[in-house]
């Protein structure tokens, strides 16, 4: 059965459904993140209205994509999402989305050629440059292939900070009402570079680094960016330490 609606699926294209899918997934979550959860998202009028796009931002959480998206909004964002997400029949609602897979931590030409060809069209990719989510609730480093798809491309970077969704690790939060925070920063413009250097994709990570890190309390910046904020702990249960 799954393998037969897989296939129905795909002869029909994923890409047909996947607006409609989206913007109405996005729309039920914003109304179900003011039901059960205190959030604010702060600086929504640096989003570029059109033009081709890269937002990136920390990971706490695997419901962060969706929960930045309805954030977001007013521009439908292709994530990337690790390649075992897609696994049907959890993996049909990731297409669905019209999120794409990436092979973490390995040169991915595939995933990055699709992003090219997504942000060449004008659309929106968002990436956790990170790689991954973090298990302490610290941010962690940034990886270069973020700015290299930039560079080649020449998008614009737009650097969010997402805060309080690592604690729906716990059981029951939702009866808390937790407090979730998404702040948007002022885009990041770029020219295309056809063949980026090392030194440019380097210093492009390290500014896409720092945009993130300027707007997370301090709480959540890791203990090498050398803040007087920074923690080298945390409290067990996957926040950071108070």
């Amino acid at each position: 059965m799954r393998q037969k609606l897989k296939n129905r699926l795909s002869r029909i294209g994923w890409g047909t459904f996947a607006p409609p899918f989206y913007w109405t997934l996005t729309y039920v979550l914003r109304g179900l993140l003011w039901c059960v959860v205190s959030w604010k998202v702060t600086g929504r009028e640096n989003v570029p209205k059109e033009g081709a796009l890269i937002i990136v931002s920390n990971h706490l959480n695997n419901a962060d994509p969706p929960i930045l998206g309805a954030g977001i909004a007013r521009r439908r964002i292709r994530f990337m999402a690790k390649v075992e997400l897609f696994k049907m029949p959890f993996g049909a609602i990731i297409r669905l989305w019209d999120a794409f897979p990436v092979r973490r931590f390995e040169s991915d030409l595939g995933a990055m050629l699709t992003a090219e060809r997504i942000l060449k069209r004008g659309g929106v990719i968002g990436m956790f440059p990170e790689g991954h989510r973090s298990k302490t609730g610290f941010m962690g480093e940034v990886h270069p292939g973020t700015a290299m798809i930039a560079l080649r491309s020449g998008a614009t970077v737009l650097p969010c900070a997402m805060t309080g969704t690592e604690r729906l690790r716990q059981p029951l939060v939702l009866a808390r009402r937790p407090e979730f925070r998404i702040t948007i920063g002022e885009p990041i413009r770029l020219e295309p570079v056809r063949r980026p250097t090392q030194e440019q994709v380097s210093e492009l990570t390290r500014r896409i680094e720092t945009a993130i890190q300027a707007q997370l309390p301090a709480k959540y910046l890791p203990p090498y960016t050398g803040s007087e904020g920074g923690r080298d702990a945390s409290n067990g249960d996957g926040d950071p330490g108070e």
